[in-house]
C-alpha cells in the first residue's frame, strides 16, 4: 500500500471539515485547492482577503479573467451572487469574527497550536499577508501542509523555531500523513494516511501524539 496523500487529497480531506452555509477563507498553496473539492450539494461561501466573497472553482483554460484571482494569484471564478469589495471591508469582516473557518498553509505548528507560516529565517524573506488577522478572526483554524520538510525535518514540533503568526490558534492539522487535533492537553492523532502506521507518523513528528480512541484511516 502506498503511503502519504497528494496535495489534492490533503485539500479534499480538509474540505470534509466544511459545513452547510459556512463562510470560509482559503490561504495560499494547498488551501486554494479546496475550491475544487467542495462536496456536491454543499453550499459554502469562500472569502478572499483582497475583496471577494463567493469564490468559485478555477475557470476553464482560455476563460481566465485577470480581475478574479485567489490568494495564490491564480485565476478563479465567482459564484452567482458573489460580492466584490475593498480590502478594508474584507479585513473588517475578518476582524469582526464573521468567518466560520480559515484553512491555511504552515511552515511549523507547535504542540500548543502555535502557527508559523510567514517567514523561513534561513531564507531571509517572508510575507505576512492576512494570516495574523485570520488566525484570531476566524472561529476555527485548519492547517494543511506536508508533514515534513524536503530535508525530512518535522513541521509539527514541540516549539516553533520560526517567527510566529499566532499563538495557540490552530484547531486541526491535515498533512499528507495524518489528521491531528490540537486539544487542551496537546496533540491527538485522529486519522492516518493509507499505508502509514501511528508509530511511523510519530517518528516523523517533533511533538508527542496521543492516540484517539477512534483512530482510523483517512478517507478521501
Amino acid at each position: 500500500m502506498r503511503g502519504g496523500l497528494t496535495r489534492q487529497e490533503i485539500a479534499k480531506r480538509a474540505a470534509q471539515e466544511l459545513r452547510e452555509g459556512m463562510y470560509v477563507n482559503l490561504g495560499m498553496g494547498i488551501p486554494t485547492l479546496v475550491t475544487r473539492c467542495i462536496p456536491t450539494g454543499l453550499t459554502v461561501f469562500l472569502q478572499s482577503e483582497h475583496g471577494i466573497l463567493g469564490l468559485g472553482p478555477p475557470p476553464p483554460p482560455g476563460q481566465e479573467d485577470p480581475d478574479f484571482a485567489d490568494a495564490s494569484r491564480m485565476p478563479v471564478t465567482v459564484i452567482p451572487g458573489a460580492s466584490l469589495f475593498s480590502s478594508a471591508e474584507s479585513f473588517a469582516m475578518i476582524r469582526g469574527r464573521h468567518l466560520d473557518m480559515t484553512i491555511l498553509g504552515a511552515f511549523q505548528v507547535s504542540a500548543r497550536g502555535d502557527l508559523a507560516n510567514w517567514m523561513v529565517p534561513e531564507r531571509g524573506v517572508g510575507s505576512i499577508g492576512g494570516a495574523m488577522d485570520l488566525v484570531y478572526g476566524a472561529r476555527r483554524v485548519v492547517v494543511t501542509m506536508e508533514h515534513v520538510t524536503k530535508d525530512g525535518n518535522p513541521r509539527i514540533v514541540e516549539r516553533c523555531s520560526y517567527p510566529l503568526t499566532g499563538r495557540e490558534c490552530v484547531d486541526l492539522i491535515v498533512t499528507d500523513l495524518a489528521v491531528i487535533e490540537v486539544g487542551n492537553d496537546g496533540l491527538v492523532l485522529k486519522e492516518v494516511a493509507p499505508g502509514e502506521t501511528p508509530q511511523e507518523v510519530q517518528a516523523k513528528t517533533g511533538a508527542k501524539l496521543a492516540l484517539s480512541p477512534e483512530l482510523r484511516e483517512i478517507r478521501v
